[in-house]
């Protein structure tokens, strides 16, 4: 026998349309969205929940969230023991949750056994959409051997988030291996980074064939690339060739951002709290102090990047990228942030339905039309008034994953 439940009494935004509506209702069927009305509705046995005006929105979508993030120090991390990193990945999931984030895309060390263990009710925490471990050439961004250790190559080294792989073959077995194991997508460093030791943000990493060879392996399959890329350059040749989701983005020109716009099914996923944290709490992260060198220039260049791609009609998603399991309440703070470049609605938007578009589950999640999966969450006030307000576990009252209430304090 289904359950049926009804929402009533709210403000709904749907996470697409500018309109809101006043008054609405959602019913709710088991895990989807039955119906979405303007007006009260009643239903036999149905268990009613009276919103009293509150805003009414869709779960939110975290596109770029490492489950197995303990520490900002990816040294510390690759040395952690496994059962220390899956029990930090346990609080790290749970807290997204609670915050109202109802599905996380992992683009970097996320594996099957976070999936499962969600799925099956082990975890608390939101649909995960994992892509095993990215890929690295020798010296890139996810080769975290120092100068100074000597081994022959970098060929063996596979850590928690990232792998380093080389040529055009590597990289089409490693890509198959991870789609084998269920990727989701796949993720390639296409440029340098702050947190790895050894390589300059301005280093152009993979050839263009290479990361062709990465595009083709994930399309065969229906999925499709992820890219870390902070340079004009790492954006301009991801969107040549066929990358769909360009993540930090910080220093993309008018020029390619108009490139990237001109392609229609590529997206730019900033990542803005994450910048934060390393430049407000600094030492405190245990990074190295390269890395916080490297990150200070990255601000005010990131800003100007989010403008020139929406001048371009670019379309963003919304990730965090935060590690330190203590450090992700900074996940919702991303909207503030996105707030001082970006208007209220498109900042929404961003964390619903363009995130949704991008991780291919357009109609299923980030809206709340009839038929899609019953993901949302009520606040207190209303968000396109001040972003600020999910930063308040106390303001956002209900949280609804897949039908089933995660919180409800009404």
């Amino acid at each position: 026998m289904s359950s049926i439940k009804i929402l009533q009494n709210a403000v709904i935004f749907d996470g697409i349309n500018e309109d809101l509506v006043e008054g609405g209702s959602v019913v709710v069927e088991d895990d989807r969205i039955r119906e979405v009305a303007d007006h009260a509705v009643t239903i036999d046995g149905a268990e009613v929940l009276d919103l009293d005006g509150r805003f009414l929105m869709p779960g939110l979508l975290d596109l770029h969230f490492h489950g197995y993030s303990p520490s900002f120090n990816m040294s510390r991390l690759d040395r952690m023991p496994r059962a220390l990193l899956v029990s930090n990945a346990v609080r790290i999931l749970e807290g997204a949750l609670q915050r109202g984030f109802t599905t996380v895309r992992d683009p970097g060390g996320g594996d099957i056994g976070l999936a499962l263990a969600v799925e099956q009710g082990l975890i608390n925490g939101p649909r995960f959409l994992f892509g095993g471990r990215a890929l690295s050439q020798t010296g890139g961004h996810g080769d975290m051997r120092r100068h100074d250790e000597v081994e022959l190559c970098g060929c063996a080294y596979s850590g928690v988030i990232c792998q380093v792989v080389d040529g055009v073959d590597q990289i089409r077995k490693v890509c198959r291996e991870e789609l084998h194991k269920g990727a989701h997508h796949i993720k390639v460093f296409v440029s340098g980074g702050v947190t790895s030791p050894s390589d300059p943000v301005w280093m152009p990493q993979y050839t263009d064939e290479e990361l062709r060879a990465a595009v083709e392996e994930a399309g065969s399959r229906r999925k499709y690339v992820v890219v870390h890329c902070h340079t004009d350059d790492g954006a301009r040749r991801s969107a040549a060739a066929g990358v769909r989701s360009i993540d930090h983005g910080t220093e993309i020109g008018a020029e390619t951002a108009e490139l990237i716009a001109r392609r229609g099914d590529c997206y730019v996923v900033p990542t803005l709290a994450v910048m934060r944290v390393v430049l407000d709490l600094g030492p405190q992260l245990g990074m190295h102090p390269e890395s916080l060198e490297k990150m200070k220039p990255l601000w005010s260049k990131c800003l100007q990047s989010i403008e020139n791609c929406q001048r371009a009609g670019v379309k963003l998603g919304l990730g965090t990228d935060i590690f330190g399991t203590e450090n992700h309440y900074f996940q919702s703070r991303e909207f503030e942030l996105r707030g001082e470049v970006s208007k209220p609605l498109d900042v929404l938007r961003s964390a619903t339905s363009i995130n949704a578009e991008i991780a291919q589950l357009a109609g299923e999640v980030g809206e709340i039309s009839a038929g899609a999966i019953a993901d949302m969450i009520v606040l207190d006030s209303n968000p396109l008034d001040d972003l600020s307000v999910f930063q308040h576990a106390g303001k956002m009252p209900v949280i609804m994953r897949g039908g089933r209430w995660v919180r409800r304090s009404i």
